[in-house]
C-alpha cells in the first residue's frame, strides 16, 4: 500500500545478537524490537503516513498542525483589511447579534451537532480559497473533467484557465448533500479527506478538477461516517450522465491515493470543525443565532445536571476500585471474628 516504513528487520539490527561498541547505532534505530516477542508492528495510521510528510503539512492526521484552507485563507484577509484601511472603508452596519443583560443570543451549531447549512458553506469556502490561492495545477487523469465529464454538456475550451466562483462551488456540494441526505459532520469530513489527498499524492485543486475531486471525497466519507451509506448506484441517479463504472474506477484511485487511511481522529474533526467557524468569522459568515428561551435553557440545565451526576457517579466508581493513602484514614474498619 505504499508503506515507507518497513515491518522487516534485517539480522544485523536485531537486539538477540551480540552488542558491539560499533553497532550502537544501528541499536539505537531499532528500538522498536521486542526481546521476547520478534518485531514490533506498528498501527496501521502510523505506518500509512510517509516519513518524508512533516507535521505542519500533514494536517488531517495531526490535530498541531494548522489547517491548510485557513492559511490559504489569511491572505486575502489580510489583503481586505489592509485594503479597507487604506481606502478608509467603513465596515457598516454590525450583522453580528452580541449578548446583553437581558438577552443571551446562542447559535444551535456544535462540535457535536453542526448546523447543516452554514457548515456547507464554510466548507465550499474552503474549498474556493484552496482553488483560488492554489500553487499549481497538479492534477491527475482520473480527476480530470475533461477527460471524464460529469454532465453531457460540452466542457469549455478554457474551462482549466476560469477558476469557479463561491457560489458556484456551494450550488454543486448543496445538491449532492440535499439528495443524499448528508450530514452536516459528513462535510467536516470530507473536507479532511480533500486535505488528505492534496498532501499525500501532492496534488492541486484546480478548475479542471475540483468537481470530481470533491465528489470522490464526499463519496468516501458518506460510506465512513453515515452507517447508512450511499450507495454509488445512487450518486449515479443525482447526476445522470455518469456511469457506475466511472464512480467505482474514481474512489478506488481515491482510497489508493489515501493510501487507504479513512482515520478521522476526534481531535482532527475539532479542529476542522473551530477553524472552519474561524473561517467564517474572517469572512462575515455568521452562524444562525436565537435567543435564548425560557424552555431552551431549562433543556441545556437538564443535560448539564445529567453529565454532571454521570460524573459523580464514575468517580465513585474510581474512588471504590482503589483508594490512595491519603484517603485511608477515613475507611472504616470492621471488628474481625475469630473463631
Amino acid at each position: 500500500m505504499g508503506n515507507t516504513v518497513s515491518c522487516c528487520v534485517s539480522p544485523n539490527g536485531s537486539p538477540k545478537l551480540p552488542r558491539q561498541v560499533e553497532r550502537l547505532e544501528d541499536y539505537q534505530i531499532n528500538t522498536d524490537l521486542s526481546d521476547d516477542t520478534g518485531p514490533y508492528l506498528q498501527h496501521i495510521s502510523d505506518r500509512e503516513v510517509p516519513d518524508d510528510l512533516a507535521i505542519e503539512s500533514n494536517p488531517s492526521d495531526h490535530a498541531r498542525a494548522s489547517t491548510i484552507f485557513l492559511s490559504k485563507s489569511q491572505t486575502d484577509v489580510r489583503d481586505r483589511r489592509k485594503s479597507n484601511h487604506i481606502n478608509h472603508v467603513s465596515p457598516g452596519l454590525l450583522s453580528k447579534k452580541y449578548s446583553s443583560c437581558s438577552t443571551i443570543f446562542i447559535d444551535d451549531s456544535t462540535v457535536s451537532q453542526p448546523n447543516l447549512k452554514s457548515t456547507i458553506k464554510c466548507v465550499t469556502l474552503a474549498i474556493y480559497y484552496h482553488i483560488k490561492n492554489r500553487d499549481s495545477n497538479r492534477s491527475l487523469d482520473i480527476f480530470d473533467e475533461k477527460m471524464h465529464p460529469l454532465s453531457r454538456e460540452q466542457v469549455p475550451d478554457d474551462y482549466s484557465r476560469t477558476d469557479p466562483e463561491h457560489k458556484l462551488i456551494y450550488r454543486f456540494v448543496r445538491t449532492l448533500f440535499s439528495a443524499a441526505q448528508l450530514t452536516a459532520e459528513c462535510a467536516i469530513v470530507t473536507l479532511v479527506y480533500l486535505e488528505r489527498l492534496l498532501t499525500y499524492a501532492e496534488l492541486d485543486i484546480c478548475p479542471c478538477n475540483w468537481k470530481r475531486i470533491v465528489l470522490g471525497a464526499i463519496l468516501l466519507a458518506s460510506k465512513v461516517w453515515d452507517d447508512q451509506a450511499v450507495w454509488n448506484v445512487d450518486y449515479c441517479q443525482i447526476l445522470k450522465d455518469i456511469t457506475v463504472e466511472d464512480m467505482n474506477e474514481m474512489e478506488r484511485h481515491f482510497l489508493e491515493l489515501l493510501q487507504f487511511n479513512i482515520n478521522v481522529p476526534a481531535s482532527v474533526y475539532a479542529k476542522y470543525y473551530f477553524d472552519l467557524r474561524s473561517l467564517a468569522d474572517d469572512n462575515n459568515l455568521s452562524f444562525p443565532l436565537e435567543p435564548l428561551s425560557n424552555e431552551r435553557a431549562q433543556k441545556l440545565e437538564a443535560i448539564s445536571r445529567l453529565c454532571e451526576d454521570k460524573y459523580k457517579d464514575l468517580s465513585r466508581v474510581a474512588m471504590r476500585r482503589s483508594f490512595s493513602a491519603d484517603n485511608l484514614v477515613g475507611i472504616r474498619r470492621s471488628n474481625a471474628v475469630l473463631s
